[in-house]
């Protein structure tokens, strides 16, 4: 997400303390919202995917989200 975007956000969500937005506005900072979560998701997830685990007996491992530790052990 770009700053222009962020900066925007902001800049609703202080109009919207200072004298409130009009419906238009109110969809455009929600859809804003929606944009910079999936974002931060998006991020988060990418760098999860290169966290490794060291376990006690020494070996390293990829760190696997539950939903796929299921999916290998034949859930």
């Amino acid at each position: 997400m770009d700053q222009k975007k962020i900066d925007r956000i902001n800049e609703l969500y202080r109009k919207s303390k200072a004298e409130g937005l009009t419906a238009e506005e109110k969809q455009e900072q929600q859809k804003l919202r929606m944009e910079y979560r999936m974002a931060i998701v998006g991020n988060l997830t990418n760098s999860l995917k290169n966290v490794k685990i060291k376990n006690p007996d020494g070996s390293i491992v990829d760190l696997v989200p539950k939903s796929d530790k299921n999916e290998q052990k034949g859930h």
